[in-house]
């Protein structure tokens, strides 16, 4: 379970403003769950969807989504990780395969979220990407209640990561701007490696 409180270079929750963030968001809290539900609501409500609002920015490690207030699906649970190993709470990268019909008609992209390790639960899932009209993601173990339900052809990944994927970061590192990461969103296809670093296959 350690490798799921590890600081990265993405995940660089030594920065002064995650911890002050943090330390507020755990605040007279007695259990991980209630810590755990601040930590989502503040990432889901405080920070923008950058598909959503079309900020011009792709922002990947935690403490830059922190500071420009901004970031897609995935570097957001980049900063709800962060925000959560803060706090002692084992927390790992989820990914789902959906289509992509709201940016682009007939392709399909990563969607990033969160497990998060609850010692009365073990793992569950949330999606901090951001609500709105038709999404409605919450918080409220055991239930997971996600962005979205998976349609035809879409799948979840199996697999709990302790670092996000590779192909996730590589896209966020090449691709900046709104036009940019609608026209290359990262995606894999059932069977292919999804992180190379790591040596799995899903």
């Amino acid at each position: 379970m350690t490798k799921f409180l590890e600081e990265t270079d993405i995940i660089d929750y030594s920065n002064q403003d995650i911890q002050k963030l943090a330390i507020n968001l755990s605040a007279n809290c007695k259990t991980d769950v209630e810590i755990a539900k601040n930590c989502f609501e503040y990432v889901r409500d405080n920070i923008n969807h950058t598909g959503d609002h079309k900020d011009n920015i792709s922002t990947i490690k935690a403490s830059d989504v922190l500071k420009y207030k901004t970031g897609w699906c995935y570097a957001k649970s980049h900063l709800l990780a962060s925000l959560l190993r803060t706090n002692n709470i084992p927390t790992g990268f989820c990914y789902q395969r959906l289509s992509c019909c709201e940016y682009k008609d007939d392709i399909y992209c990563l969607h990033g979220l969160n497990a998060i390790y609850l010692k009365d639960y073990g793992w569950y899932k949330v999606d901090a990407r951001g609500n709105k009209e038709g999404v409605n993601a919450q918080f409220n173990p055991p239930i997971e209640k996600l962005a979205f339900e998976l349609k035809d052809n879409e799948f979840d990944l199996p697999e709990i990561y302790e670092e996000p994927l590779a192909v996730v970061v590589q896209t966020l590192e090449k691709y900046k701007t709104y036009e940019e990461m609608i026209n290359n969103f990262p995606d894999i296809k059932l069977g292919e490696t999804v992180n190379k670093s790591l040596e799995r296959n899903i």
